[in-house]
């Protein structure tokens, strides 16, 4: 993002940090994108302010240049201060910034779909003077947008999914998971034994990740992205330093 000569910004001092971070590395933007989910253009615009990076991109560099997180995640939370002058008035839709929800949240958001469910599937129905059980078919309770950042599992949007797109590693499967029903898609991971791991989906400039250490058996996905078909959709899964991607005609990564 560009700003008037002189002016001062949140996003400014994350990104002379970034470029220090990227400068430690060694890594040139060609090198980023080969080990990390976000192409060599998108890393040009990140460490040029010409767009502000997720948080599991500024993550993966901190992670790359072995540095403390913490003073460089404070910088990313005060870029995403709102200004204290009032914003213009709206003139369109403007896309949210979606953010990786504490573990603490993602069980919540289970639970509440478990019971959800539960009561869906077992109320009792029957004509007057009968009893009997009834079984009810749940439609997914988001679709589309609405979606963007739910769980599939929370969501109901895993039970018409199918693989569009996987890759088998010595560790762990990543798998491309995609419902037609709510117009998502999403990262899965399957690990061969207890590991921290972290999953991710990228849609154009959309990624959406989840991070689980390895005493969580339970959480395997990432966040829904909400997509009209599951072409140029990339699934990634990180564990023990060990980052591997599959994707559905996934364009290649730029070279230079």
């Amino acid at each position: 993002m560009r700003h008037p000569q002189g002016s001062t910004t949140p996003d400014e001092p994350l990104v002379a940090r970034l470029r220090e971070l990227k400068d430690l590395t060694g890594l040139s933007l060609a090198a980023l994108a080969a080990r990390t989910p976000y192409s060599k253009s998108a890393w040009h615009r990140y460490l040029t302010g010409g767009k502000r990076p997720p948080r599991s991109a500024v993550e993966a560099l901190i992670r790359l240049a072995g540095v403390d997180a913490g003073p460089v995640m404070a910088l990313w939370e005060a870029a995403d201060e709102p200004p204290a002058a009032s914003p213009p008035a709206q003139t369109g839709r403007t896309r949210p910034r979606w953010r990786r929800l504490p573990l603490s949240a993602l069980a919540l958001l289970a639970l509440a779909a478990a019971v959800t469910a539960d009561l869906a599937f077992s109320g009792r129905h029957g004509p007057a003077g009968t009893s009997g059980t009834q079984m009810v078919t749940a439609a997914p309770r988001c679709h589309g947008r609405s979606c963007q950042g739910e769980l599939p599992d929370a969501s109901a949007c895993a039970r018409d999914a199918r693989t569009r797109s996987s890759v088998t590693g010595s560790l762990y499967d990543v798998r491309l998971r995609y419902s037609p029903a709510c117009g998502t898609a999403w990262s899965e991971v399957r690990v061969r034994s207890p590991r921290a791991r972290e999953v991710s989906v990228r849609a154009g400039q959309d990624v959406l990740s989840a991070a689980y250490p390895a005493e969580d058996t339970t959480g395997y996905t990432s966040p829904m992205v909400s997509v009209p078909s599951p072409r140029g959709v990339e699934a990634c899964a990180e564990v023990n330093e060990e980052l591997a991607c599959t994707g559905f005609d996934v364009e290649p990564p730029e070279q230079g």
